[in-house]
């Protein structure tokens, strides 16, 4: 007997549509219209090749000089509408902190260019170490921007000094406080923000930290080193440790028996060794050279790469070193800020409490300009990210306990004068001094800053500060070309 089963039987079914269209979308074209245009396309080709075999010379050469013409070097074109006025677009504040009548001691845009921070400390004298203060940030791009209600707000135990966001990762900053403390902060952790911090330990800074700077890491792509400057003389670099903690990688420490041609440095006598550092800054072309200001009123020129041991020692974890190697002509009084050129590499600014910027060549000591901008204080200056002939300067007056001072931020064209600022704009009605300024690198038309009163404005900057002339970078170098007797 068979067990196998009946026939199956099968059938197939196609999906495929039975019948299809094509739709041309191409206009048609009648028969005189195609006759016309034949007839016009008609080309003498002998005459054509007879003219372009006499005029190939000379378009060659032209061609030619154009390509090694200068003329347009640095131009871009701008498809953007023209601002002809310096605008206010923001006025940031937290009530809370102006109740204590805090100052915004620093200000820092993010990688991003979108979200602004402000430190919150007293920059005007007496024991402020105990005091509560703040960290607050504002997204601009935020639809419901409360200009006194910040997106977030950190509480920080001590005054903080300095911020600085990180370079790529825009939830990521850091601040100095004034117990001389480095604490990292991550504003997208809602709960508790610290990362990483450097605790009180013999390492830390004895003094108030006045600047904060990100380092890359050649040793580890994907890792950042902060330094940090403070008035008791040392520059140190930290790295991330596991437990949360910054661990210091190396230090060097500015002392005055160490300071290149024998300057007598001002307050300081021939047995005390701390040089106290004010600011900072990198050199754009040269990761190892940088400018410090000093309380004494010179800027030194100085290197990672030094490798002379400072005579200071304080019982650190690594030995400090001596990195100054060029100290300039000195301001009337202590320096509050330096600046490096984004378009030079021996270009550089500092300003002080004399009222002066000088303009100075790392490659001699006398400043090439020398600018009374104003008779009040000057905090800060810093070079535009996008003209090079374009710098601003934070000015306030010396007593700001009085309120006798007139807060402005002085805008400087050297294209339009060397000697006179081409704008300066009212910061605050209350006749606070503006203690700090950033200019936005990724959304270049907005420069903020903050001032005694609590407050940090956000100001949206001319096409004449914004866009690069044809010829700016020769009027550079031949700034930086001028040698002084």
């Amino acid at each position: 007997k068979s067990c196998q089963t009946g026939k199956i039987s099968t059938a197939e079914n196609a999906v495929q549509s039975h019948t299809s269209r094509d739709a041309g979308v191409q206009t048609d074209q009648s028969k005189a219209a195609v006759q016309d245009f034949q007839q016009e396309v008609q080309v003498d080709y002998a005459s054509l090749l007879s003219f372009l075999q006499r005029v190939e010379d000379a378009v060659i050469k032209e061609l030619n000089r154009n390509w090694k013409s200068r003329a347009f070097d640095g131009f871009e074109v701008n498809w953007t509408d023209q601002n002809e006025t310096v605008l206010c677009l923001h006025t940031l504040s937290y009530p809370k902190a102006q109740d204590q009548n805090l100052q915004v001691t620093s200000v820092s845009w993010n990688a991003t260019g979108s979200v602004v921070a402000c430190s919150y400390g007293r920059l005007d004298g007496g024991d402020w170490s105990t005091e509560k203060s703040y960290v607050c940030t504002w997204n601009l791009d935020r639809r419901g921007l409360n200009p006194e209600r910040p997106d977030l707000v950190v509480d920080v135990p001590s005054s903080v000094m300095c911020l600085a966001f990180h370079p790529s990762q825009p939830s990521v900053i850091a601040g100095g406080l004034f117990s001389g403390e480095l604490v990292v902060w991550d504003t997208s952790r809602t709960e508790d923000s610290v990362i990483w911090r450097t605790g009180m330990t013999d390492d830390t800074h004895t003094d108030p930290v006045y600047q904060v700077n990100w380092l890359p890491d050649s040793k580890h792509r994907n890792h950042s080193r902060l330094l940090s400057v403070s008035t008791d003389g040392k520059i140190l670099v930290w790295r991330e440790a596991r437990d949360g903690r910054l661990a210091l990688a190396e230090g060097f420490a500015v002392v005055a028996q160490q300071v290149p041609r024998s300057t007598q440095l001002k307050k300081f006598a021939c047995g005390e060794a701390a040089v106290g550092v004010t600011s900072l800054s990198f050199s754009h072309f040269d990761p190892r050279v940088f400018v410090v200001g000093v309380e004494g009123g010179y800027s030194l020129k100085c290197s990672t790469a030094a490798e002379t041991p400072a005579l200071h020692q304080t019982g650190s974890s690594v030995p400090l070193r001596a990195p100054a190697e060029l100290a300039f002509s000195p301001h009337g009084g202590p320096v509050y800020s330096v600046s490096c050129s984004p378009f030079h590499r021996n270009l550089f600014l500092t300003c002080g409490t004399d009222g002066q910027v000088h303009l100075h060549s790392m490659l001699q000591t006398q400043p090439l300009i020398s600018l009374q901008l104003s008779k009040k204080y000057l905090f800060c200056v810093r070079w535009s990210p996008v003209r090079p002939l374009v710098f601003a300067a934070a000015s306030g007056e010396g007593n700001c306990n009085k309120c006798f001072c007139l807060g402005d931020v002085h805008l400087f064209d050297f294209e339009k004068s060397s000697q006179k600022p081409a704008l300066s704009i009212k910061q605050a009605a209350g006749e606070h001094p503006v203690y700090c300024l950033e200019f936005n690198i990724k959304q270049t038309r907005l420069l903020a800053a903050g001032d005694a009163a609590g407050t940090v404005k956000v100001w949206q900057l001319s096409s004449d500060f914004t866009e690069q002339g044809p010829r700016e970078m020769n009027h550079l170098e031949q700034l930086a070309s001028e040698i002084t007797d």
